[in-house]
């Protein structure tokens, strides 16, 4: 089994930053992507922002410029830095991990986090 911990959500005003953070553990041969998600009430998960082992990175066109995805693979750990937060930014984010376990290492299965709580007042 692998669990994903995550951590750094609060209130923060418009216009500020908030870093959350997701570790990874548990029976991990490795991680082939982590990423972050969320998804606004009534509406379906959405991709914010997601990154390879090899450090290759993909956003969501609303947070271009304003987020940064980072990973520190050593501790199995993805980080997502906010910067310039607005109050359309306000929603649970997801931790999300495909990984390869050490009894199937030829299969990859997605795991999820319990989300954490962002909101921005304007």
């Amino acid at each position: 089994q692998v669990q994903l911990v995550e951590s750094g959500g609060g209130l923060v005003q418009a216009g500020g930053s908030l870093r959350l953070s997701c570790a990874a553990s548990g029976s991990i041969f490795s991680i082939i992507t982590m990423g972050w998600y969320r998804q606004p009430p009534g509406k379906r998960r959405e991709l914010v922002a997601t990154i390879t082992s090899g450090g290759s990175t993909s956003y969501a066109d609303s947070v271009k410029g304003r987020f940064t995805i980072s990973r520190d693979n050593a501790k199995n750990t993805v980080y997502l830095q906010m910067n310039s937060l607005k109050p359309e930014d306000t929603d649970v984010y997801y931790c999300n991990a495909r990984v390869r376990p050490w009894d199937s290492i030829a299969t990859a299965n997605d795991y999820w986090g319990q989300g954490t709580q962002v909101t921005v007042s304007s």
